[in-house]
């Protein structure tokens, strides 16, 4: 049965319909709220919220996106509720205890070819680089540079401006950046 069908059946208070949605989409969320988490206990927590929250306002999906855009922003509010409650993720440099998005750490992107690195510490000093990403620079980095998702489709599943989509991904891609750099100097 296609998607459109399962989301109007569900709409219509069809359990097994909704229990198909929840199995199509349940690895996808799983993948993409530990990418953000950064947690299994948290990423676990976030995909039964969202899927709870799925259940909850079926009715309300307007189909004016694709389902899974509108369970990304889902996703994308329980992580942010979640890093509002735990302050340890708030992003300074340890060294100077400033914030780390200011020009001095603005580099260029463009030489690091991201999807096909093959060398495993690479892929271990970005992911390590990644986890220290402020939720609100992590998601977008995650919704565009992993998920492949357009700016458009960032902004729309994140609420945020297509500018401010941009500035964020521009500026976790520099501190990515300058991570990689900084591990390789040493």
């Amino acid at each position: 049965m296609d998607e459109q069908k399962l989301i109007e059946l569900a709409k219509a208070g069809d359990r097994k319909a909704l229990g198909d949605l929840v199995k199509k989409y349940t690895q996808t969320i799983y993948n993409f709220a530990y990418k953000i988490c950064r947690d299994k206990e948290k990423a676990e927590n976030t995909m039964s919220e969202t899927f709870f929250s799925m259940v909850k306002a079926i009715h309300q999906f307007d189909g004016n996106s694709k389902l899974s855009t509108w369970l990304y922003r889902i996703v994308v509010n329980h992580c942010f509720m979640l890093a509002r409650a735990d302050k340890s993720h708030l992003f300074n440099d340890p060294e100077t205890d400033e914030g780390l998005f200011d020009d001095r750490y603005f580099t260029d992107w463009s030489s690091l070819p991201l999807k096909n690195v093959e060398n495993e510490e690479l892929r271990r000093v970005l992911d390590d680089a990644v986890s220290q990403l402020a939720p609100e620079y992590r998601i977008v980095f995650m919704l565009r540079d992993v998920e492949g998702n357009s700016t458009e489709e960032t902004a729309e599943i994140t609420g945020l401006t297509i500018a401010a989509v941009k500035s964020r991904l521009h500026r976790a891609r520099a501190f990515l950046r300058k991570e990689i750099t900084k591990a390789f100097q040493k």
